[in-house]
């Protein structure tokens, strides 16, 4: 997993939770990175959740609570680093159909080796947008996140549900309604 990823999450807890909170974080981690992260390394996913279920312990937030909280942020902080990319899509629908075939190839031109989930978007009507999510990280919770981010950001509103296709989480169905 980048590094942009354990960068941005920490910067989060840092804000919403403080610097004391941040290095027991780390500390109680026992990260084999030591939480010294750089934004183009490239880190296990493993110590994400490490650092999510220790936040989890000093907030007693639940962890998909925490995760869901994340990708909420890491979309306006992704949003406002790579302004460029998002210049020419109008909408949240067409920036969510964008994500497998032009925003991840973009990743991977700065990330080559990105571990990247994979979304399979599907049309069901002008107000309707399905998303099959698949990862072996099994961050859902993160991606529902960035789908709510995606549409505060569009100014839309809109129900998001979410189904678990596969039971341990790698490959959940997203469903998007305008309202």
């Amino acid at each position: 997993m980048k590094g942009i990823i354990f960068t941005e999450f920490l910067e989060m807890v840092e804000e919403k939770f403080g610097e004391e909170v941040t290095e027991t974080i780390i500390e109680n981690a026992n990260l084999p990175s030591e939480g010294a992260y750089t934004s183009v390394g490239t880190y296990d996913h493993k110590e994400m959740y490490s650092l999510i279920r220790e936040l989890h312990k000093k907030t007693d937030m639940p962890v998909p609570q925490l995760m869901h909280a994340y990708g909420l942020y890491l979309f306006v902080s992704l949003a406002n680093a790579y302004q460029p990319m998002l210049s020419d899509i109008d909408n949240a629908f067409d920036m969510l159909r964008s994500v497998d075939k032009y925003i991840h190839v973009e990743v991977r031109k700065l990330y080559p080796d990105a571990e990247l989930p994979h979304f399979e978007v599907n049309d069901k009507g002008a107000d309707k947008l399905e998303m099959i999510y698949t990862s072996p990280r099994k961050m859902s919770d993160v991606a529902a996140g960035l789908i709510e981010g995606c549409l505060m950001h569009y100014k839309e509103k809109a129900t998001v549900t979410k189904e678990m296709i596969i039971a341990d989480g790698s490959k959940v169905k997203f469903e998007i309604v305008k309202n």
